[in-house]
């Protein structure tokens, strides 16, 4: 699969650049490439395709390394808007020295790094941040749970060392990146060895925390990778009353940290549900479709995916996908290895390997 790399396109009105002198790694390898997500995938939905950069707001960097700072990333993403970066032709990682946030009165947002950058919380912050009902970030609406502004789009980019330890808004989680309210989508992306609160039994997401969507509507994450990330629960993903949409995705090495399950058995902390994946709430769904799952690990329930509907309406659909050696060191449902599931019917499965 060919990527388009779009860093500091020529626009027909020039965008605004944001740079500073600054502290940027320069390695060998793409961050985003052939090798990120399932190759071997499906056909995607037009919802689960990158968006156009073709003509950004705001440029990162002026062609240097040096130049595309954490200070830059920080003020682009509360300016809002779509944008891209120019750091030169290696790829780069860019330390993040504080957390970039989303003001919710400001454009919708695409990160697009080009297939070149990653973010680095430097396993001391979380890296990006969107929530409509924290007042900080600006109330637009009386219905801050439900609305459908503003958007995040986050693709061709990757997330390393992110951690969101300690963070409480909202119940925290979410190492790399915390999400509620509006909307949000993953495409070809990498998160890599990012990590959330340690033990508790509802705080989750390793890589991505998502609550309160706007009108029930899924997550889409599409093509991307998710590696050696951990949390209590929900190494990788984890929501409460969230939809999702999984395409040709890879999910290695997630692991839960808790013990104790949820509610917590006496005496433990709680957590260690889904080692890549733990979804908790009422009505909501789960696709996973064309994606691979190996070597997760879950202290307690699903070594792949823990998924409970309290009232038994949710559903989840596993197709032509693969689920490979994800241990569920506590509980699973019989016949599914590496998952638990609590749902409306039985798990739909289509031309999948779960085992």
């Amino acid at each position: 699969m060919a990527f388009v790399v779009a860093l500091g396109a020529t626009v027909a009105a020039a965008p605004s650049r944001i740079d500073q002198p600054a502290d940027v790694a320069v390695h060998a390898e793409r961050i985003v490439d052939d090798s990120v997500g399932n190759p071997n995938g499906v056909p995607l939905p037009p919802t689960a395709l990158p968006a156009d950069v073709s003509r950004p707001d705001h440029v990162i960097g002026t062609g240097t390394p040096a130049s595309c700072t954490s200070q830059a990333v920080v003020n682009a993403v509360a300016a809002g808007g779509v944008i891209t970066f120019d750091c030169g032709p290696d790829p780069v990682t860019i330390t993040m020295h504080a957390t970039a946030k989303v003001f919710n009165n400001r454009p919708n947002v695409v990160l697009d790094g080009g297939g070149l950058v990653t973010l680095s919380g430097a396993d001391q912050r979380r890296i990006l941040y969107m929530n409509t009902c924290d007042p900080a970030q600006v109330w637009t609406t009386p219905h801050c749970q439900d609305q459908d502004h503003p958007t995040l789009t986050i693709q061709r980019i990757g997330f390393v060392g992110g951690n969101s330890t300690g963070q409480t808004t909202d119940g925290g989680g979410g190492g790399a990146v915390f999400v509620r309210g509006g909307r949000v989508k993953v495409v070809e992306t990498r998160f890599s060895d990012n990590r959330c609160d340690p033990v508790g039994p509802d705080v989750g997401g390793g890589a991505l925390r998502v609550l309160s969507q706007s009108q029930g509507l899924p997550v889409v994450v599409a093509t991307s990778t998710f590696t050696d990330n951990r949390c209590s629960n929900g190494g990788a993903l984890s929501s409460i009353g969230v939809s999702w949409e999984v395409y040709n995705s890879v999910f290695e090495r997630n692991t839960t940290t808790g013990s104790g399950a949820n509610p917590a058995r006496p005496g433990t902390p709680g957590g260690g549900n889904g080692g890549a994946i733990a979804l908790d709430g009422n009505r909501y769904t789960l696709l996973v479709s064309g994606s691979t799952m190996t070597d997760n690990v879950a202290n307690e329930g699903g070594g792949a995916i823990f998924f409970v509907s309290n009232n038994r309406t949710g559903t989840m659909h596993i197709d032509r996908s693969a689920l490979r050696h994800n241990p569920s060191l506590g509980f699973e449902t019989r016949g599914y290895p590496g998952i638990f599931y609590l749902g409306n019917g039985p798990i739909q499965t289509t031309a999948s390997t779960i085992e």
